[in-house]
């Protein structure tokens, strides 16, 4: 036996009703950076976006995914900034990691299922300290499935949601050091400074392991990104809370991005030369990365490496971005 359902009939449109016109966002040309505090269960493209409109910016790029459960620092580019957002990418990453010892599971962080509990209270500061330090400086690390890494044009995480496996290669990182910030029951907060590339739930796993106890990570934010901390960040609630007119002042210049790197600054000749591409003779040594400024001081031009005392332009700002920058 089957039953059928009538559609429902919508009532009709009043003829004379009109539907509010959709307000469309004027987009604007903006150059610069803003330091996001990333809230938690938002993806870090999500937090851009909604930045994004929030700036009325035309053009954005983040610099480095942070995980939804993951808090803290998110570098975000606008405009001209963009163009230097390898710099970010490349940089030292720290972060504060909260491990849940004793429990481990299926994604190595809270997210996943249960897959075994053990006792852990017997386990002691200089135990850590002990695996701490096992980790520390340059290690191979394998990349866990549930990342963003590719294959076959398909993040790992798809396939592990499927039940499949993909063999990896292992990967070469450097832990700077890992410091205890908090010990309590069933949990420890580190403090960890590491190269670009380091899986924190990783290493969780791999420290519960050394430990005899299993472990997974329960919290973590990132604290800072190369030279960038999270001094003078916002929270998307704190920008959405300013008036409009208000929101662009908290972008600083795309140089913040290479603020490790020295900084070289030219004359106006050379500055002018420099900005269509042509090499200059300076009296400087090698780098690999300078800030390079022309003579006013805020004049920030590009980033460009130092060979021999030539310098070789990377990445470089155009005419008019440099004049927005000055005039910002």
């Amino acid at each position: 036996m089957s039953t059928t359902t009538e559609p429902q009939q919508r009532a009709p449109r009043d003829a004379g009703a009109e539907r509010p016109p959709r307000v469309r966002v004027q987009r604007r040309a903006l150059h610069g950076v803003l330091l996001l505090d990333k809230p938690l269960g938002l993806s870090s493209n999500d937090a851009l976006q909604k930045a994004k409109w929030l700036l009325r910016a035309e053009k954005a790029g983040h610099t480095g995914t942070l995980d939804p459960l993951a808090t803290g620092l998110l570098p975000l580019c606008f405009g001209a900034a963009t163009k230097f957002s390898q710099a970010s990418l490349d940089a030292d990453k720290r972060y504060l990691a909260t491990l849940a010892l004793g429990i481990r599971t299926t994604t190595g962080d809270a997210e996943g299922e249960v897959l075994e509990r053990q006792e852990a209270g017997h386990i002691t500061r200089e135990q850590i300290e002990a695996a701490c330090r096992a980790f520390t400086g340059e290690i191979d690390q394998m990349p866990p499935m549930y990342s963003a890494l590719k294959h076959e044009g398909r993040a790992l995480y798809e396939y592990a949601r499927e039940g499949v496996e993909i063999e990896r290669k292992s990967r070469r990182v450097t832990l700077h050091a890992i410091d205890i910030v908090a010990l309590q029951a069933g949990t420890v907060t580190l403090d960890v400074r590491c190269s670009k590339g380091t899986y924190i739930r990783t290493l969780a796993e791999d420290i519960g392991a050394a430990l005899g106890v299993g472990a997974s990570l329960a919290a973590l934010r990132r604290t800072a990104s190369g030279g960038l901390t999270l001094d003078g960040a916002v929270t998307l609630a704190q920008l959405e809370a300013l008036p409009d007119e208000q929101r662009a002042a908290l972008l600083t210049s795309p140089d913040r991005l290479l603020a490790d790197a020295p900084e070289l600054r030219l004359n106006l000749a050379d500055a002018t030369r420099f900005l269509s591409g042509l090499r200059r003779r300076v009296d400087a040594p090698d780098a690999q990365r300078v800030r390079v400024y022309g003579p006013e001081p805020k004049a920030f031009l590009g980033s460009a490496h130092i060979i021999s005392g030539e310098l070789i332009a990377d990445r470089l700002l155009t005419p008019p971005e440099v004049q927005a920058l000055l005039s910002a």
